[in-house]
């Protein structure tokens, strides 16, 4: 896709009318909308410690080899532990190396963008061949941990997969453990308590990189078609 994604910048929307305006203009990667009701977009830049470096990935060609965010360099699979939603500690890198993988970062009180992702990442898969979706793993891992508890993350994430081939995995922990899961991701970290955050949605493959994202200008059929892409394989 012809586009250089600003997930580099964080980003809260009280004003959605400015926020849609920013992001028509392709200039701002959208977080969920704030609690607050200033006129402040809360535009904050934040730093990585991901292994591609820090400036932001850029488009691979003149057309992009998807139909999402093509990442050049691509994203490396992050390595951090967490708890599931039942209660289990759940090892990203074991539990999803070599498998198609959707990874992103919110939290369940968010009144726009991540039910928003979450809603058509559902549609996506829905549109897929069942044996292929079933080979997905699509992890939420919260910005919000005093909130989201397990018991919060399986109940939100069941609202969303529960005619899915597979189940939506839902990650907390404690905040050091969610920031080192952020930092491992290359995503910068959240703030105001988890409410202003990436939006960048990861896909990694079997090669254990992340060549594609998505945010907010993506469509559920973006999604599907680079996850039929990435499930093939080289």
């Amino acid at each position: 896709m012809d586009r250089t994604p600003t997930y580099r910048i964080l980003v809260s929307s009280p004003v959605r009318g400015r926020l849609a305006a920013l992001l028509a203009a392709g200039l701002l990667l959208a977080g969920c909308g704030g609690s607050g009701g200033s006129g402040d977009t809360g535009v904050s830049q934040a730093g990585s410690a991901h292994e591609h470096g820090s400036a932001p990935a850029q488009v691979s060609g003149p057309r992009g080899a998807y139909a999402g965010i093509d990442l050049n360099p691509p994203y490396q699979r992050p390595s951090f532990t967490l708890t599931d939603a039942a209660g289990a500690s759940y090892d990203f890198t074991t539990a999803t190396g070599g498998k198609p993988t959707l990874l992103f970062f919110c939290y369940t009180n968010c009144p726009d963008i991540c039910p928003t992702t979450m809603a058509d990442i559902a549609v996506a898969l829905r549109g897929m061949d069942p044996a292929v979706a079933a080979r997905v793993q699509v992890v939420f891992v919260t910005t919000d941990p005093a909130r989201d508890t397990p018991q919060v993350l399986g109940e939100y994430l069941h609202r969303f997969d529960a005619d899915l081939p597979t189940s939506f995995i839902g990650l907390t922990g404690d905040q050091a453990a969610i920031d080192q899961a952020q930092l491992s991701a290359g995503v910068p970290l959240a703030e105001e308590n988890g409410q202003v955050h990436s939006s960048l949605l990861l896909l990694y493959g079997a090669d254990n990189e992340a060549h594609v994202a998505f945010d907010a200008g993506n469509t559920p059929r973006d999604i599907a078609d680079d996850l039929k892409t990435v499930a093939a394989g080289p």
